[in-house]
């Protein structure tokens, strides 16, 4: 889709999700890696309690991340449809209606790490994926992801990942080239034939013998955070809303002050390892989400990991950072937009500052017959 734009002459390209990222989509800036705006139509269909609202309001109420005047002016120039439309302001909205926005897309920074091909075959390929980036599109992130840049930069496509990394969890990642395969493997761990491995760099001195930690999780969607919950199920005759959790720990390494720790998930719940290793004690040593109140040392080492708990971000280790030919790009390449609340700058609001990566990171997922190993992260070496 073409549109003039209203303060000039010049042509926008919206584009859309069949728009395959490209290799120069990218900047990179002190170790952290950008995507150049672009334009992009957002389209989600009317919810039974929008109906009856103008289409001002509906957007003014729902979506709180830009002020009234800007909905105006979207709606006005066109920005702002239904059902394909141009529509007044003073347009209401019935159900199941297509409302699309138009936007100058901004997407938030991560760092400019490689993600690193480990392994191919004709119907897999397994890749060790850097903290900070998604695995696939989803919420403001779409081109920097793990999917994202390997069609950009490394030309494969389709891809369909058969499990998740959190944002910040580095790592071994298994993905399909096909939907069958795909399939075959989510079987497998569906079934419960695929175990998995993962080794975090925790506080203190971690027990030397084997343990386990089976203890219920509860997640808090709003706060973005899990808790465990004792007894596994029933605090005296309230039953707990967490489900069942276990993880089994052995320690490999430590130095007095931290130790290098194998995790291995039995069950697959939301944040399972960081939550079990603060309930053993011993959390994870940058994660602040985690860390227990009674940790005083808050050295540079054991700041953020999570957006959500942060106050500022931290500027990352530039080990195994990516800068291609493009790195030389002037950021001032793309076209700032009069409309758009985020330019001229390259991130979204709230996404200017650094971060580093948790210190959980996947090593091996093994099936009936096949296993796939990732190498260690140089902070699993206390040397």
């Amino acid at each position: 889709m073409k549109r003039n734009r209203e303060e000039g002459t010049m042509e926008i390209v919206w584009q859309t999700p069949a728009n395959p990222p490209q290799r120069h989509d990218y900047v990179f800036r002190d170790g952290i890696r950008y995507v150049k705006p672009y334009y992009f139509e957002f389209i989600s269909h009317a919810k039974n309690r929008w109906a009856g609202k103008t289409i001002v309001d509906l957007f003014t109420d729902e979506f709180k991340g830009r002020h009234r005047d800007y909905y105006v002016s979207a709606v006005k120039s066109g920005r702002i449809q239904v059902d394909g439309q141009t529509v007044s302001v003073s347009y209401i909205v019935q159900p199941s209606q297509k409302i699309s926005h138009f936007l100058h897309r901004h997407e938030p920074p991560v760092m400019a790490r490689n993600v690193e091909v480990l392994h191919t075959e004709p119907d897999v390929l397994t890749v060790c994926k850097p903290a900070s980036v998604p695995v696939h599109p989803c919420g403001q992130y779409r081109k920097n992801t793990v999917v994202g840049i390997l069609q950009a930069e490394h030309d494969l496509a389709p891809l369909f990942p058969i499990h998740r990394l959190d944002r910040l969890v580095s790592g071994l990642l298994i993905i399909a080239r096909s939907a069958s395969k795909a399939d075959t493997f989510r079987q497998q761990i569906e079934s419960g034939a695929v175990k998995k491995q993962y080794i975090a760099r925790v506080m203190g001195v971690f027990p030397e013998d084997e343990q386990i930690v089976n203890v219920n999780v509860n997640y808090n969607a709003r706060e973005g955070k899990s808790t465990a919950e004792g007894d596994n199920g029933h605090q005296g005759n309230i039953p707990l809303k967490g489900k069942t959790a276990c993880t089994k720990f052995t320690r490999i390494s430590t130095d007095g002050t931290h130790s290098i720790v194998s995790c291995e998930p039995i069950t697959g719940r939301t944040h399972q390892i960081r939550v079990h290793l603060q309930f053993s004690g011993h959390p994870i040593a940058n994660d602040m989400l985690y860390l227990s109140e009674c940790v005083s040392h808050r050295s540079a080492e054991g700041l953020t990991a999570d957006r959500a708990a942060a106050k500022f971000l931290l500027k990352p280790n530039l080990h195994e950072i990516c800068v291609p030919d493009s790195a030389d790009d002037p950021i001032e390449d793309f076209s700032i937009d009069p409309m758009c609340t985020n330019c001229p700058n390259l991130a979204p609001k709230g996404y200017d500052g650094y971060e580093e990566g948790l210190w959980l990171h996947c090593v091996k997922y093994s099936g009936p017959d096949w296993t796939y190993e990732c190498p260690y992260p140089d902070w699993a070496s206390l040397g």
